[in-house]
């Protein structure tokens, strides 16, 4: 299962396949190139789809970058309650799953649309507050659900954590957040191995 990207479900309506489609376009095209060095003649290009329908569907490029992350981040946080409600897993288990998740979709150097946080993140932060606030709203969500990964560690005893489990939460995802753009920069998985080492040791798996 590959918790980082999934490619978007099609819907039954027309309208929304076509939505969907551009939605789903621009998220691999943006994953390899940025927000600003891509054109809306490219994305609408790639999915099929007349130009003059664009602005049926988004205000302008902001708002269809807004709604690209928010897309993007439902399916992931939708991968992520995927492993929240795996049976027979610990809390340890779980988390480990997902950091396995994570570097073995981040390590292919171009991401085809698997990476869009890790590439836009600094981009359009300092561009547009609506995908700032996406951006946010969608770390979050994924803070949130490796705190209650945690907390499920906790409660089963696979987990002895001195500090507060959203601490712990943030501290791991900011990590691998860092790590994903080291491996953009130095071309190798090196930055995942020792962040796969550190986060075993936070949680004190040392197995």
């Amino acid at each position: 299962m590959n918790v980082l990207y999934r490619p978007a479900m099609r819907s039954t309506t027309p309208e929304k396949d076509t939505r969907s489609a551009i939605l789903a376009t621009g998220q691999q095209i943006m994953s390899r190139k940025g927000f600003s060095a891509v054109g809306l003649t490219e994305i609408l290009g790639g999915a099929g789809v007349p130009k003059g329908s664009f602005y049926h569907y988004f205000g302008s490029k902001d708002a269809f970058g807004e709604a690209m992350l928010e897309a993007y981040f439902e399916e992931y946080l939708g991968e992520l309650d995927i492993i929240l409600a795996k049976p027979g897993l610990t809390g340890a288990e779980r988390l480990m799953l997902y950091f396995a998740n994570w570097r073995e979709s981040q390590g292919a150097f171009d991401c085809q649309g698997r990476c869009l946080a890790v590439k836009l993140g600094a981009e359009v932060s300092d561009l547009s507050e609506p995908m700032r606030l996406a951006l946010k709203a969608g770390t979050n969500g994924i803070i949130a659900r490796l705190t209650t990964m945690i907390e499920v560690g906790i409660a089963d005893g696979s987990l002895v954590l001195p500090d507060a489990p959203e601490d712990v939460a943030a501290s791991l995802y900011h990590q691998w957040l860092g790590a994903s753009v080291m491996v953009k920069i130095v071309r190798t998985h090196d930055p995942f191995e020792t962040t796969l080492q550190s986060t075993r040791r936070m949680l004190g798996i040392m197995r």
